[in-house]
């Protein structure tokens, strides 16, 4: 008997392919990849190479899986290899029975059963009955080569539509039963539609073989996505949607984002980050992660900026770090409020989105905000049980050394929090509080020193989150600081970002230390009185607002009105590039509202409006 096909799909997920490898020949790091000197022929210089799911060998052509590697390297047949990786993996073989052979040759004949179905649902989407959801598609913004590339069709409004298409195919009710399509009534007379009235979105496997449907009412009714039940081929804990069309872009180096929906994925896609995925009406599983870590070492997962959010984004952090190892990891990216991938690319094109994913944090910096997010730590009860639970948290993680770093940068980072300020101990304790310090003669507060300390501020907000260039830049040039080195470091930072270089604080930092300028930018992060959005773990949008905050302190009216007719002027003069097109319009609105704050008087209200000085 022939082994089904799920078993030995889930065989070669649980079977990592580069340490098996490694028991033949050593391995190096290339890439994301690994190299070495082929085990089935002498040779001196490397030409094997193991992926993720493949080898192969570019001297003697030698190719496959884990399977077919034990088969080469043992000498072992197709049933022995098996044996023997079901054995390590812990899987128990199925066994060769005549119920096995028929839910074999039904699973088969299912994949046959689910393609036409998926050929119905797309034919009816492009029949007049199909109108409403094809203008629903395309008020979504998506074009016909989208809706094409994902199969996306309408199950008709009519009970019992898609057994009648089908019948002429020889296609059965109880086999659409099977394949999660319709549900046998009470009392077994007849069946009841799944899918009734809804927009349709085929659900593939990493193969690209359709396994299951999901669908959207174009009504109010309830719920308003549904997804396929279980089957033999689909498993909603195992798969993700998009995940065969994001395999193709991780191989091409695109980042591999993980978001809610499908219409997030399809509206990602198609404004160029391929690497979109979703999981299907679950929190994410450790199934699916070791998908993702399938296609990339440290995928991104996208969550809103709420409260839930921010919950769903806690849960799925502690539930990867069991997971964990040096060479796999997870980032977090936080959305603007009131916004999720779909809208966001509709309203700002895909730089909108590219700024979320510049400003993803690795996990181990966002972890500590999201297990005490909500937790009080005012009295040793509550902050020893807090240390406790961020400790529990970095012990999860299996490999000893990683778990250490995790522990060492948790409980660092609790500790400094946990640090009495300045002038002595808690709130209200005077145990071991240190006399008063003699007050200090502070410099007089000038308008000069206060634009000196809202220049500084500017320019410690763009160091730290260098992406906000993609959508300041013009205004940045623009500043006058006030001072010659402030100057200096402005022009620097311009023309690294006309360098091409990737936005990141760190490699912008060493660029500015390597033309004698680390103590000036040094000196601006390590300032006590920035504000809050000048610190790494800022959110995207707070750091956004500060900027253009402390940009409309420093120009003044007259200035704004120039920038406003400069943003106009590139507006009129613009482009069809999405990306330029964004940024020119996110600089209008942005110029539009410091100019009507400040001739309202409200610039210097806020909160930050005079940074410290002195």
């Amino acid at each position: 008997m022939a082994l089904p096909p799920n078993f030995l799909e889930e065989l070669r997920l649980r079977t990592p392919l580069a340490p098996l490898v490694q028991r033949k020949t050593r391995l190096t790091k290339s890439g994301r990849n690994w190299k070495g000197c082929c085990p089935f022929h002498g040779e001196k210089t490397p030409s094997f190479y193991v992926y993720d799911d493949h080898f192969h060998c570019f001297g003697c052509g030698a190719h496959g899986d884990a399977i077919s590697f034990v088969m080469q390297a043992e000498g072992l047949g197709f049933p022995e290899a098996v044996e023997r990786l079901a054995g390590e993996a812990g899987l128990q073989i199925p066994q060769a029975t005549p119920e096995a052979a028929a839910r074999e040759r039904r699973a088969r004949d299912l994949y046959g059963v689910l393609e036409a179905v998926e050929a119905a649902f797309r034919r009816r989407l492009n029949l007049p009955e199909g109108a409403e959801a094809l203008a629903y598609l395309r008020r979504r913004g998506l074009t016909e080569t989208t809706i094409a590339a994902f199969g996306l069709g309408w199950s008709g409004g009519g009970r019992g539509a898609i057994a009648a298409d089908l019948k002429a195919d020889g296609i059965t009710p109880a086999q659409l039963a099977e394949a999660g399509l319709v549900r046998e009534r009470e009392g077994g007379e007849g069946y009841t539609d799944l899918f009734f009235n809804r927009v349709i979105f085929p659900i593939r496997d990493r193969r690209g073989r359709v396994i299951s449907f999901g669908g959207r009412t174009l009504g109010d009714g309830q719920p308003k996505y549904v997804n396929g039940p279980e089957t033999s081929l689909f498993s909603k804990r195992r798969n993700l949607y998009g995940l065969d069309l994001a395999k193709e872009a991780a191989f091409r180096g695109k980042p591999v984002v993980v978001v809610e929906g499908y219409m997030d994925v399809i509206a990602l896609h198609q404004a160029g980050f391929g690497g979109a995925v979703a999981p299907l009406g679950t929190a994410l599983t450790p199934e699916q992660m070791e998908e993702l870590w399938r296609l990339t070492p440290e995928p991104v997962l996208c969550f809103d900026g709420d409260a839930a959010g921010g919950r769903a984004a806690a849960k799925a952090a502690e539930a990867a770090l069991p997971l964990l190892t040096m060479e796999r990891s997870l980032k977090l990216a936080t959305l603007p409020q009131g916004e999720d991938p779909d809208t966001l690319v509709a309203r700002r094109g895909p730089g909108g989105f590219t700024t979320v994913l510049d400003g993803a944090r690795p996990l181990s910096e966002a972890l500590f905000a999201l297990l005490t997010e909500g937790r009080p730590a005012s009295t040793p009860e509550q902050r020893a049980a807090l240390r406790h639970r961020l400790a529990e948290a970095a012990n999860a993680i299996p490999d000893k050394t990683l778990a250490a770093e995790y522990r060492r940068a948790l409980l660092d980072r609790f500790f400094a929090a946990s640090r009495p300020q300045r002038g002595g101990g808690g709130p209200g304790s005077s145990l071991g509080r240190k006399p008063p310090a003699p007050p200090r003669n502070r410099p007089a507060i000038t308008l000069e020193r206060t634009r000196a300390a809202q220049a500084a501020a500017l320019f410690a907000i763009t160091l730290r989150h260098p992406w906000l260039l993609a959508e300041v830049e013009e205004c940045f040039a623009a500043i006058d600081p006030g001072d010659a080195r402030l100057a200096e470091c402005r022009d620097r930072v311009l023309a690294w970002l006309a360098e091409g270089h990737e936005l990141d604080s760190t490699r912008l930092m060493d660029q500015l230390a390597g033309i004698g300028l680390a103590e000036l930018t040094t000196g601006l992060l390590r300032d006590p009185g920035l504000p809050e959005a000048a610190s790494a773990d800022a959110q995207p949008k707070d750091v956004l607002d500060a900027w253009w905050h402390f940009y409309g302190l420093l120009r003044g009216e007259a200035e704004l009105m120039e920038d406003l007719a400069s943003a106009r002027r590139d507006w009129d003069a613009m482009t069809t590039d999405p990306v330029v097109q964004a940024r020119a319009q996110q600089r209008l609105i942005r110029l539009t509202l410091l100019l009507s704050a400040q001739r309202r008087g409200e610039a210097a209200e806020t909160e930050e409006a005079a940074p410290p000085v002195g």
